[in-house]
């Protein structure tokens, strides 16, 4: 008798965690597509407003001598520990790389600066034009591209670089969980610490 009560409990229970599982699989799956299309709405509105940037950030920079791509592209780290191009306008001279390394050679101070936050207060790396994209955050607008893509979601972690994987520890499998976002709170509290400001990527 106990042991049919039992075998019953046994069966009730594994039923409950069964419709549980089921019911919990269904909610995700909503959430899922409901943020899916809030990122594609939302992504879209940001595609229309690239247009007319583009063109203007285009005329500026070809005003200025520099015929170059005003797109630039960096690896970063996305869901799963998958890297993805993430896409932005460039804000930087095109031989960057290579007056960075003379800059930093000539000046022990500004070497210290960015090998502590990998930002320079006064980088003589960035355009004119790339002052206004960046102050205005307006070289982040190409990546709606990405949020296209499925690479990104309009809010989540910041996207990291690769060499900032070590720098996660071990709240590096709970990032990649998800993927990086356009915005979120580490947006928000990076422009309320201008402490933090500087370590950014």
């Amino acid at each position: 008798m106990i042991n049919s009560i039992n075998q019953t409990a046994t069966l009730v229970l594994t039923n409950e965690e069964i419709i549980e599982e089921n019911s919990s699989k269904s909610i995700n799956r909503k959430y899922k597509v409901i943020k899916r299309s809030f990122d594609i709405f939302f992504a879209l509105l940001g595609l229309i407003a690239l247009i007319p940037i583009t063109v203007i950030v285009k005329l500026v920079t070809l005003l200025s001598g520099d015929t170059k791509s005003i797109f630039y592209s960096q690896t970063r780290i996305g869901k799963d520990g998958k890297e993805f191009k993430l896409y932005k306008f460039r804000s930087m001279i095109p031989n960057a790389d290579e007056v960075l390394k003379k800059y930093l050679k000539e000046n022990m101070k500004a070497a210290q600066e960015y090998r502590k936050y990998k930002k320079l207060t006064n980088d003589p790396r960035i355009t004119k034009i790339g002052k206004v994209l960046r102050k205005t955050s307006l070289d982040e607008v190409p990546q709606v591209l990405n949020i296209l893509k499925g690479d990104m979601s309009i809010i989540g972690n910041r996207p990291y670089l690769p060499r900032e994987k070590y720098d996660m520890d071990d709240y590096y499998e709970d990032i990649i969980k998800t993927k990086p976002g356009l915005t979120g709170f580490w947006y928000v509290s990076l422009y309320a610490d201008s402490d933090c400001m500087k370590g950014v990527a």
